[in-house]
């Protein structure tokens, strides 16, 4: 049997999200149950991949080595586990760049490194970003309330229409362990 993998956003999935967005390692706090859960899935022997725009680099907010401190904390809090993957685009919008999220440069990249593809496998995101880069890759995406999610839920886009709701990341996990 195949290894099962899944792909995570960061910020408003794994962590709470600001729209003046999250400059150090202080300012990163992880959103209740979301560490818990990823250990979960790393119990139940899943390959755990982030995908993460990262725009607040190329915008001078923080550094390539202070989203590495961000990263750092975050795998410490695993307690020991590992994380498989962490993929960051540092890029803007107007740059075009097929590495930020809708693009599909990070998944393309986890599915080399992984040697696998990512056709139906769960995303869990919060923005309409992580919905539409699920999509293109024909994952199975996953929309939770937490971060930017109401936010994404109020804007009515017709692409949410058969996408599953989730109250936040831990909830996704038990649905999908169940």
């Amino acid at each position: 049997m195949a290894q099962k993998i899944i792909v995570l956003d960061r910020d408003g999935v794994i962590n709470h999200d600001s729209d003046a967005f999250i400059k150090s390692p202080d300012e990163w706090l992880p959103v209740e149950g979301s560490i818990e859960a990823i250990k979960r899935l790393k119990k139940a022997g899943w390959i755990v991949a982030v995908a993460t725009n990262q725009s607040g680099i190329k915008r001078g907010y923080y550094s390539r080595q202070t989203l590495s401190q961000m990263h750092q904390k975050f795998v410490g809090l695993l307690g020991g586990m590992q994380l498989d993957w962490i993929s960051y685009s540092p890029y803007l919008s107007e740059d075009n760049s097929p590495s930020r999220k809708p693009g599909t440069g990070m998944l393309q990249a986890i599915e080399q490194r992984f040697d696998c593809s990512l056709i139906n496998a769960p995303m869990v995101g919060d923005t309409l970003a992580d919905i539409e880069v699920a999509l293109a890759k024909s994952m199975q995406p996953y929309l939770v309330k937490t971060g930017k999610g109401e936010r994404t839920l109020a804007s009515g886009d017709q692409r949410l229409q058969n996408i599953p709701v989730y109250e936040d990341l831990y909830a996704v996990v038990e649905a999908l362990l169940a």
